[in-house]
């Protein structure tokens, strides 16, 4: 931001905003903030990982609705309830719109690539297939597999603990919260255009389909999720009495959605903001990254194509927005408004006239249009579904009611964080 833009009153660029909240590295508090830091990052790393291992343990799959609501609490426990509600919840309906829409793109296009993709990974690794490389590797011929419960478990936790980054970011470097979510936003809908044009199917679907077989014509590589989880159930006793919370996946799952690998997208977009934000302590989402990256491809999620995919996708979408325009730039300074935060967290501490101040901000105009737009389009995605309007669910007329559900969404977003 320039120093006249500034001066005019406008909120504070992310250099000056961190500038004006960070101690200086001479300030003599510099040693304790540093320190509170690092323990909050170990706090609420520890808090999503006793939370993770206490669902898994009991049978519940740990996912986004989930996840939301477990740190919606630690908000309100930090005194920050408010301030979650004004940042997440206008970017929670974006997701959630795009996890709901995303299971149609293969409803769109019925040319599945599975053979070339297939030809382009033994071409990388000199005709072998790593899926079968790994599995026969770790995988026995009988009784548990500790390598598939292991990779089951960080399949299970790809997007969970990048949420739980967006959270870190969100309570200390806020600013870059913005950031984060439009470049996670952009990433899945990149995805999405991908999927729209280029269906590619997985190394599980393409054994099934008898392109992977082995010496006797049965397929040469094994789905592993499946087995993993079961192995899970019976170490830990849910067998047959467990919890599966992935409702917004199956609502409108996505066979042939492999490529990019959202599940490598994800983790390697929080690596790049956590080893901006964080400093060092940000390199251990890269170790993490890479326990996905082995699990999608042992459990046969994922070609090795497909992880690439990901994270060319997901360095695109970190440069964009880092290095995006000037109005995008000057519109995340004003929904990231420090004065936004100061105003609620003192109506937290008992002023309940802050919290109102802080929403006379908000453009209620705007962000009833905007519920207005989608409901309008949720109730066209409902009768093309339901009602089997103008070629039913496998139509391509299927994508304007829900571009008009995500436009109804992102314009009361605009209207809810800015200022």
């Amino acid at each position: 931001m320039s120093e006249d833009v500034a001066s005019n009153g406008a909120p504070p660029s992310a250099e000056t905003a961190t500038d004006v909240a960070l101690p200086s590295a001479t300030s003599p508090n510099a040693d304790l903030h540093r320190r509170n830091d690092r323990l909050l990052l170990v706090t609420i790393v520890g808090y999503v990982v006793v939370l993770s291992g206490l669902m898994i343990a009991s049978g519940v799959s740990i996912t986004p609705d989930v996840m939301l609501v477990a740190l919606g609490l630690a908000a309100v426990l930090l005194g920050r309830g408010r301030l979650f509600i004004r940042d997440w919840v206008p970017f929670i309906g974006l997701f959630l719109a795009y996890e709901l829409m995303r299971g149609y793109a293969d409803d769109l296009n019925r040319v599945v690539h599975d053979a070339d993709v297939l030809a382009i990974e033994r071409a990388l690794f000199g005709g072998f297939l790593p899926t079968q490389v790994l599995q026969d590797a770790f995988h026995p011929a009988t009784g548990l597999d500790p390598v598939a419960i292991a990779g089951t478990i960080f399949y299970f936790l790809h997007f969970p603990l990048p949420i739980a980054i967006a959270f870190l970011l969100w309570v200390r470097r806020r600013r870059a919260y913005y950031d984060y979510v439009a470049a996670l936003i952009l990433l899945s809908m990149a995805g999405f255009a991908t999927y729209l044009i280029l269906p590619v199917a997985p190394p599980w679907w393409a054994a099934q389909h008898g392109l992977i077989p082995g010496p006797d014509g049965a397929p040469a590589i094994t789905y592993l999720k499946a087995q993993g989880f079961s192995d899970l159930a019976r170490l830990f006793g849910f067998e047959g009495r467990y919890v599966y919370s992935y409702a917004i996946y199956e609502v409108n799952p996505n066979q042939v959605a492999a490529f990019p690998s959202l599940h490598a997208g994800y983790p390697f977009l929080a690596f790049l903001f956590a080893r901006r934000a964080f400093g060092k302590p940000g390199w251990l989402m890269l170790g993490y990254a890479a326990c996905v990256w082995f699990s999608i491809v042992y459990l046969a999620d994922h070609y090795v194509v497909d992880i690439l995919g990901g994270l060319v996708y997901a360095s695109v979408a970190y440069v964009a927005v880092v290095h995006a325009p000037g109005w995008f730039r000057r519109f995340v300074d004003r929904a990231a408004n420090p004065a936004v935060e100061a105003e609620v967290l003192v109506g937290e501490a008992g002023d309940e006239g802050a919290f109102r101040r802080a929403a006379g901000g908000v453009r209620w105009r705007v962000v009833r249009q905007g519920a207005l737009i989608a409901a309008i389009g949720a109730i066209g995605v409902i009768g093309v579904v339901k009602g089997d309007w103008l070629g039913g669910a496998s139509s391509p007329i299927l994508l304007v009611p829900w571009a008009v559900v995500i436009g109804g969404i992102w314009r009361a977003a605009l209207g809810a964080i800015s200022r």
